[in-house]
């Protein structure tokens, strides 16, 4: 979906508005200029010995506020600005359909499934008081299992960004086994940034005693990173102008603070992107198409809550692909459990309805693999699992 031209809109609106209060501010400071000016009129005649008609003076200020010039001028910018704002309404409604229900089916949604998800997704976020008010209403004390390891990834995520790696290195020493199943080595990354701020903000002697504390574990794997570490003592002080500087760039810590980000959710068993933010972006790409599908098909009086896949293609690009798809380079059709991907003997894969068609339902027929040479049967062919 195209944005700009609601942007652009919202942008004209905007600057009508501040064009509009502008004219306001000038209009009122005018009046108000006026008004002193007849205060000390009156003021100074007080002191006088001729009397001043107050009537006439109050009449006369009053026909000059109520002069065409000033009415109009709030009455163009008003208008221009009630314009800008009607045409965007417009625009928002015909960009954003108010009526979705047509394009959601009707499932049974395991509301305790909802439930714990959304206050996964508040805790994840730091926003450990609304997930708590959340959990208390909808009366779900499972959820605050997970409380407890959020809050702790939210504390390690604060202390980076404050420059104190003990919180992440102590995380990472108690779960040094784990890591290493996961051929992890952010523990040692952990290490080598503090050793490095250690060197750039202390001493040399300071930094190679807390080298020989901590990198030991590491040399068998990871020997070449140490003796460069090691090289980088020969700089202590300068360390900016050497050949290690790059060392010394926050990237290293935006890096290793979403990588740890990422280990801690793995470990917990969650994925590293919230699961509601995610159905929501996913929901937001998809909905646009789905209406306008929706629109077709119910003109043609057809039905499309009974379907097990949808009719057209829907590209929510890779960042929503969390598992292999396969389509069949002869159908391009994409498996499905009931239509799923074949093996054939000389390595060639198309999905099981193609391989029927191929051998007109016969599994001995022989027939020509459609990328190769080879004559294979259908009872030959092996089902794929990715």
């Amino acid at each position: 979906m195209d944005v700009d031209p609601i942007k652009d809109a919202f942008e004209r609106v905007t600057k009508k508005q501040k064009l509009t209060s502008s004219k306001f501010q000038e209009i009122v400071q005018k009046i108000e200029e006026e008004i002193a000016q007849v205060l000390s009129r009156i003021q100074s005649e007080e002191d006088s010995a001729s009397p001043l008609d107050h009537t006439s003076v109050l009449s006369s200020l009053n026909l000059t506020l109520k002069t065409p010039d000033l009415v109009s001028q709030l009455e163009g910018v008003q208008k221009e600005l009630n314009v800008a704002a009607s045409k965007y309404a417009k625009l928002l409604e015909k960009s954003f359909n108010p009526e979705i229900s047509r394009a959601y089916r009707n499932v049974d949604f395991d509301a305790h499934l909802v439930n714990q998800i959304i206050a996964s997704h508040f805790y994840r976020e730091g926003q450990f008081d609304l997930g708590d008010c959340f959990v208390d209403e909808a009366s779900e004390p499972e959820a605050l299992a997970r409380k407890s390891a959020f809050l702790e990834l939210f504390q390690i995520m604060e202390a980076m960004r404050s420059r104190n790696l003990e919180p992440a290195i102590n995380w990472a020493t108690k779960h040094r086994g784990q890591l290493m199943e996961n051929n992890s080595n952010i523990e040692l990354k952990l290490h080598r940034l503090q050793f490095v701020e250690i060197l750039q903000n202390k001493s040399r002697d300071e930094a190679l005693k807390y080298a020989r504390s901590v990198f030991t574990p590491f040399a068998e794997k990871h020997m070449s990173e140490i003796q460069k570490l090691m090289a980088c003592l020969l700089w202590a002080g300068k360390l900016d102008s050497s050949p290690y500087a790059e060392l010394l760039s926050s990237v290293h810590w935006d890096k290793l603070a979403e990588e740890l980000k990422r280990q801690f959710c793995n470990l917990m068993g969650q994925s590293y992107d919230s699961p509601l933010s995610t159905t929501v972006a996913a929901g937001i790409q998809a909905l646009p198409t789905l209406l306008k599908l929706m629109n077709v098909m119910s003109g043609k009086k057809q039905e499309w809550h009974t379907m097990k896949q949808l009719p057209v293609p829907m590209d929510l690009g890779t960042e929503f692909q969390f598992h292999s798809i396969f389509v069949c380079p002869v159908s391009r059709d994409q498996a499905t459990e009931e239509n799923p991907p074949m093996l054939l003997p000389c390595g060639h894969a198309l999905c099981k309805q193609s391989i029927t068609k191929l051998s007109k339902n016969n599994n001995t027929r022989p027939f020509k693999c459609p990328y190769c040479p080879s004559e294979v049967e259908a009872g030959q062919c092996r089902q794929l699992f990715f």
